[in-house]
């Protein structure tokens, strides 16, 4: 059996050995949420007995930086430089969770005990994101034990604090940028395009939300005596709403827009079809741009969403004109769309539509980001999932969702390559999450040839305009 077949064969007999198992057991009994000090005390004792010991183990030295400057953010950083004329690699994970919500968890299963059921297992960060960073921790384990050295430098960073939008990371990769110095960006989170569909993707949309308020008023007043007189803030807002977007989801003001879809990403997406998964709702046929394709919609171009509209009282209404409104949108964008300005376009629009009494405000935005599709780092990681699988992977130039990909792209310049290790039905956020077995084998499976194919067959980091360390960056982005 040649050696790439043995890894392959070694990281299925991993998973179906029960040792896997009980890794996820052990590293989902940690309650390391986010957003509560509790949590992060667990997230310190998941990276002290877990995490550090395991990237320790494949000759790493490891940096800590927890509560990088009394923030809510804590790093690890492992680094194994085997010889520097070799390709390098940064690998991601985040070691935080969402919320456990234990009250909400059905059948007896709870979120901190890992739950055997079928073809999957039930427990918070099983697929979100511990599952996923341990599938590459044990597939570089399995590569130094066959090979005795990795054939490659290996940089590791672990963050603590995705699920609260990743405070400080894009500060921390700029402070360390010397030490987070790569060829290619390998990371997994995130679904796959569906459970049976190994895929690749390339980055990620971004968001930003903005709020348009019309505070007209202290008091709310009699319908009867004032209709017809006073203007009503939540007839304002929703007029202020359906000329920025309109009743079938049509974006009207061209400045929330994409310049257009590149050739190389249409291309990408040319033959992606968006199907539900069971228990996922009925896509609507009428909803969105029908000159785009339910995949260019998805990933190539912006939507703007209502996320929350509201005046009055909607569970016990009276006869009265309300003295104010708000409503909640978010743009969800591809690269290509100029958000820094977005502020001042939808004031300008909004002015010029008579509504110069709703305030505009911005809230809380992450960025977008892509590497190209024609990148020779994607043609060489299609072919490596191709080998280890037999199949063709799927390819998407960037996920619907977010994730600090930009960090990575714009900050370090460098290919991003994601190779999620989970399925869209996964329930990442709410009670029930779990990792399918299958995709965790088969995703093991991958990572181990992944890894195998980045230390023993040509790749872009040979080529003198290859590498970020020896070349350009090749990832473009909407914010800085």
């Amino acid at each position: 059996m040649q050696q790439r077949e043995q890894i392959v064969a070694s990281a299925g007999d991993y998973v179906d050995s029960g040792s896997f198992q009980a890794d996820l057991g052990r590293i989902v009994s940690y309650p390391s949420e986010s957003s509560t000090p509790e949590g992060r005390v667990a997230l310190k004792s998941y990276l002290d007995e877990m995490v550090e010991p395991a990237l320790a183990s494949l000759g790493c030295s490891v940096e800590r930086y927890d509560s990088w400057k009394g923030g809510n953010n804590s790093f690890l950083l492992a680094t194994r430089e085997e010889d520097p004329a070799l390709p390098t690699v940064l690998c991601y994970g985040h070691a935080d969770v969402v919320d456990g919500q234990a009250e909400a968890w059905t059948n007896g299963r709870g979120p901190w005990v890992l739950r055997d059921e079928g073809d999957r297992w039930y427990g918070r960060g099983s697929a979100d994101n511990k599952g996923q960073h341990w599938i590459n921790i044990v597939a570089l384990r399995l590569l130094l034990d066959q090979r005795g050295s990795l054939g490659f430098n290996l940089v590791f960073l672990l963050e603590g604090a995705e699920e609260i939008g990743s405070p400080d990371l894009a500060d921390f990769a700029r402070e360390h940028r010397d030490a987070l110095r790569a060829d290619v960006f390998i990371g997994s989170d995130g679904p796959r395009l569906a459970a049976g569909s190994p895929t690749v993707f390339l980055g990620a949309r971004g968001g930003v939300t903005f709020h348009l308020t019309a505070d007209l008023r202290s008091s709310s007043y009699h319908s009867g005596n004032w209709g017809g007189l006073l203007r009503n803030p939540a007839t304002t807002v929703a007029a202020a709403v359906a000329s920025l977007v309109d009743g079938h989801g049509i974006i009207k003001l061209p400045e929330l827009l994409p310049a257009g879809i590149p050739d190389s990403v249409a291309a990408a997406l040319e033959f992606i079809d968006v199907v539900p998964n069971p228990g996922d709702p009925a896509s609507d046929p009428t909803w969105g741009d029908s000159s785009l394709s339910p995949a260019e919609r998805l990933y190539a171009w912006n939507t703007l969403e209502v996320l929350a509209l509201g005046a009055g009282n909607p569970a016990k209404p009276v006869n009265a004109i309300p003295g104010s409104a708000r409503a909640t949108l978010q743009l969800r964008f591809v690269p290509g769309t100029d958000t820094a300005n977005l502020e001042s376009a939808v004031r300008r629009h909004l002015d010029a539509a008579g509504f110069g009494m709703v305030e505009v405000q911005v809230g809380s935005s992450f960025a977008a980001s892509r590497l190209d599709p024609d990148s020779p780092w994607v043609a060489w990681a299609l072919a490596s999932l191709a080998k280890t699988t037999g199949r063709s992977p799927v390819l998407l130039p960037n996920i619907g969702g977010s994730l600090p990909s930009y960090v990575f792209s714009d900050v370090l310049g460098l290919p991003t390559l994601w190779v999620p290790h989970s399925h869209p039905g996964c329930q990442q956020h709410a009670p029930d999450e779990h990792l399918l077995k299958s995709v965790a084998r088969e995703g093991l499976q991958i990572a181990a040839g992944l890894f195998f194919d980045l230390a023993t067959v040509a790749s872009p980091a040979d080529s003198p305009a290859g590498g970020t360390a020896r070349g350009a960056a090749v990832s473009a982005s909407s914010v800085s």
